[in-house]
């Protein structure tokens, strides 16, 4: 079993947890910490991979600017997607050369995850060769996308559990016309973000080997001069 520190930061401002991500990273390459995964729900954003572009905005700057939805161009994988409040983020930073030196397979991984949390509630849950994430039917339930930096891995994977279905809609999500479904629309279960959490990390100990320990993030906070 690998001991992995579990961040659970709640509701926080996009521009810091990458501001944090970046950092825990930096310090796990270094060896000072060991394997993180932070589970967030973030205020709404759109972020931009490095394939991504801002044509996949369907809506005018101007109304994107009324509606207060900032968007950042990053360094992970992919095209554009959303975060907001239901949804669950969760990003992994772990040294992959403790588990395999295979980004495929960590992606692959990560969808297991959700995949698995989606059976537990009765959701028939599956991948789509050559697009990263999870679907159920011809509709997009979770995103994936990672970069790796010296073999230690940051961002990772967003679970739509009750999102803003106008707030998807200003865009093409990954650059696709596709429609995202979230797990309210699925199950009649009252779901808790609590609960989905819990599920997911559940399944990513059991796929990964993990020993989680809960960990309060005051003092990786108070570090950012952001």
């Amino acid at each position: 079993m690998k001991r992995v520190i579990h961040l659970p930061l709640g509701r926080a401002d996009y521009a810091r947890t990458y501001a944090l991500q970046q950092q825990l990273q930096r310090m796990r390459q270094d060896g000072e910490i060991g394997d993180v995964v932070i589970t967030v729900e973030h205020n709404p954003v759109f972020t931009i991979g490095r394939s991504g572009s801002r044509t996949n905005i369907r809506v005018s700057e101007q109304e994107r600017e009324r509606s207060g939805i900032p968007v950042y161009e990053i360094d992970r994988g992919g095209d554009i997607t959303y975060h907001g409040p239901g949804q669950l983020v969760c990003y992994p930073i772990i040294d992959l050369r403790g588990y395999r030196r295979d980004i495929k397979w960590y992606i692959a991984s990560l969808e297991q995850g959700m995949i698995d949390l989606c059976a537990d509630l009765g959701v028939a849950a599956k991948r789509r060769a050559g697009y990263p994430g999870v679907w159920v039917g011809e509709r997009k339930i979770a995103s994936i996308g990672v970069s790796v930096r010296h073999w230690v891995t940051m961002h990772g994977l967003a679970f739509n559990v009750d999102v803003n279905r106008e707030h998807f809609a200003m865009i093409d999500p990954c650059g696709l016309p596709i429609e995202m479904a979230s797990l309210v629309d699925l199950v009649s279960d009252d779901l808790s973000m609590g609960r989905v959490t819990e599920g997911l990390l559940k399944h990513m100990k059991s796929i990964f080997g993990w020993d989680i320990v809960d960990q309060e993030a005051g003092k990786y906070w108070r570090s950012l001069d952001v």
